[in-house]
Formats: structure tokens, C-alpha cells, sequence
């Protein structure tokens, strides 16, 4: 009897810490939301000490879609603030809801490469609608350039890119990237997508890379002829997948393990940047934000790892929204779950 007890009681002592398990896992877990704005960027990244940072706003719409989607991210995140929103350039599908969302979240510090280097009417009405909202913020204003370090705790979030210029040293390795034999420097972009503003995010063994709408010309610089950012295990494609990004010598040269693309049904998903990133070494899966219609069957990846199937542009498809989510535990496993399904797979920490 004495031993059925002293069983009985191991039990109890074994499905109590069983429950309690996934709280303390996801205490000290690093977690990244990846919001869906219709081919836009809106990163949501949330530290074990409960510090956040926002990658990008989305677009302005008439409903306030993107900023009402942010919004539902950082309360389900349970952060009562955006400590630090990073823009990473300014375009519409960008900054563009900047004002709707500091309307509805409270935004602590704002993160620039700096002005626009796009000049006319759109930069500056853009620059206008900008300004107001940081105004209304009360947000301090930050300018960044690569090698600097926003100050998260418990992870190193390094500035790789930004105002087109790019961090000069290695960030690990350094040796000679033999994928540049033959490959010829791009056309210089004169867009503010090659101002973007490029991070490398650190958690232990674990590496996050998000250059924004970093273009090829510089992609190629930083790849070769020595690749300045070594391997990572989770890569955002850069430009929501478009082909004047996401340059094979760069995307191959990272090695990323996992792959998300933040894809509209109509925007980015290019066929040639989804051969490429599947076709990278040591990939294992590429996730979707959304079915990407300009590359068809051939292109996008299975159904399950595709968070939005449906084209917003038909008005008879339900504008659902789905984002994809991202755990990491301190040892660098790491886990993705697409919201539409609750397809969940865990990724173990490199050995």
C-alpha cells in the first residue's frame, strides 16, 4: 500500500510539472509572429523578458485591416507595448499603416534607416504621414547604421544594412564564398528598397535574418566575395519573395534550415526566387504566408505549410488573414505553426 501511494504521488509530482512544462518552456522562449498584410511586412518579435519589437506597420487600408491584425498579434503576444518598431524603409506596404497602428498600439522607440532616399510627390507625402504619426506616438526616433545593436534583452539583435550600406566585418566564419565564382556584381538599385534597414536577430545558438526589401545589388556585396553573415536557421526571404531580391548567391550562401516567405496571393512569390530558396543547401522546409497565383503548382510549396490559400482579390474569398508563428527555446529548437490549420512542426537545435 505504502508503495501505491509513493506511486500515486510520483504520478501527480509527474503530470503537475507535465502541465506546467509548456508555461515554463514559453517563459523563456523567443517568439516571432509573423503577421499577415497581404505582402507587406509586419514581423512581431517578443523576448523572453517580455521586450518587443515590430518589424514594418503594412499598408493603410480603409478598415484598418493591417493594423487591426498587428494589434490582435501583440495582445495575444501579451505585451502591453512595441518597445522598438523598426522601419525598414519607406514604402506603403512598410510604413504605410504606421498611423493606424500607433492609433491602437503604444509604440516606445521608432527605428529608421534615416530620410527616404526617394524624392517627389509620393516620398514626401509619405514622409508627412510618417512624421505625423511619430508625433502622435510620442515615440522616440532612432537612426541606425550596420554594426549597431538594438538593445533587447536576453537577445543580440545586430544591424547588418541600412541607408545602403552594410555591416563590413563577418559576423561568423569568414572564409571565401566559393558561390561567387562567376558572379557579376548588379546594377545599383536606386529605390529606397536598397536603403532597407537588415537585422540579425541571436538567441543562443539560434540565427534570424530579415533584410527587408534589401535589393540584389547589394545581396551580392554582401555575399561575396566573403559572406558576411554565415549560416542561419531561419530566413525571411527579402522583398516578400520578388525577384529583385533574394539573390542564389546569398540565399545559398546562408544555408537557412527554414525558410518563410511573406507573400501576398499577388504580390512577391516570384517563380525563379521560390526555385531558388528551395533549391538552397540544408533547407528543410519553406512555410507561405500565402498560395502565391504568379507561380502556380510549380512554385509553391505543399498546401498544409501555406497559411492563406485564397486570392483577397476576388471579392467572393474571404479575406482570412492567417500569420505564422515561430518558438524558440534557448537550447535552438525552434518550432512553426501555421495558424490556418495548427500544422505544427518542431526544427531540433543544430547539433
Amino acid at each position: 500500500m505504502r508503495d501505491a501511494r509513493r506511486a500515486i504521488g510520483r504520478t501527480v509530482i509527474l503530470a503537475g510539472w507535465m502541465a506546467l512544462a509548456p508555461a515554463v518552456c514559453s517563459a523563456q522562449a523567443l517568439r516571432l509572429y509573423f503577421v499577415d498584410v497581404e505582402g507587406g511586412q509586419a514581423t512581431l518579435v517578443v523576448t523572453p523578458s517580455g521586450q518587443s519589437l515590430l518589424v514594418d506597420t503594412g499598408w493603410p487600408t480603409d478598415t484598418r485591416r493591417d493594423a487591426e491584425r498587428i494589434a490582435a498579434a501583440v495582445k495575444k503576444a501579451g505585451v502591453g507595448a512595441v518597445d522598438y518598431l523598426v522601419i525598414t524603409h519607406y514604402h506603403a506596404d512598410h510604413v504605410g499603416g504606421m498611423e493606424q497602428l500607433v492609433s491602437r498600439v503604444k509604440v516606445r522607440n521608432v527605428i529608421t534607416h534615416g530620410p527616404t532616399t526617394e524624392t517627389g510627390k509620393g516620398p514626401d507625402t509619405m514622409t508627412a504621414t510618417f512624421r505625423s504619426a511619430i508625433a502622435a506616438s510620442g515615440a522616440k526616433e532612432m537612426v541606425v547604421k550596420p554594426g549597431d545593436t538594438i538593445p533587447l534583452k536576453g537577445v543580440d539583435v545586430k544591424v547588418v544594412a541600412s541607408n545602403r550600406q552594410l555591416i563590413p566585418a563577418p559576423q561568423s566564419g569568414g572564409a571565401t564564398n566559393a558561390l561567387c565564382q562567376g558572379v557579376e556584381p548588379r546594377r545599383a538599385d536606386t529605390s529606397d528598397n536598397s536603403a532597407s534597414v537588415g537585422m540579425l536577430f541571436t538567441f543562443g545558438a539560434f540565427r534570424f535574418l530579415d533584410l527587408g526589401d534589401l535589393t540584389q545589388d547589394l545581396e551580392v556585396q554582401m555575399a561575396c566575395p566573403v559572406n558576411r553573415i554565415g549560416e542561419v536557421d531561419l530566413f525571411l526571404t527579402t522583398h516578400h519573395g520578388s525577384g529583385q531580391s533574394n539573390a542564389p548567391v546569398l540565399v545559398h550562401a546562408l544555408k537557412s534550415r527554414v525558410a518563410i516567405m511573406n507573400n501576398g496571393a499577388r504580390k512577391g512569390g516570384d517563380l525563379p526566387v521560390l526555385k531558388t530558396v528551395r533549391s538552397a543547401p540544408g533547407l528543410e522546409d519553406l512555410w507561405m504566408l500565402h498560395y502565391a497565383v504568379v507561380a502556380g503548382s510549380e512554385g509553391n510549396v505543399a498546401e498544409p505549410q501555406i497559411a492563406n490559400l485564397g486570392d483577397v482579390s476576388d471579392p467572393s474569398v474571404k479575406d482570412t488573414g492567417f500569420g505564422i508563428n515561430v518558438t524558440v527555446q534557448p537550447t535552438g529548437a525552434f518550432t512553426v505553426v501555421n495558424e490556418r490549420n495548427n500544422l505544427t512542426k518542431t526544427y531540433p537545435a543544430r547539433k
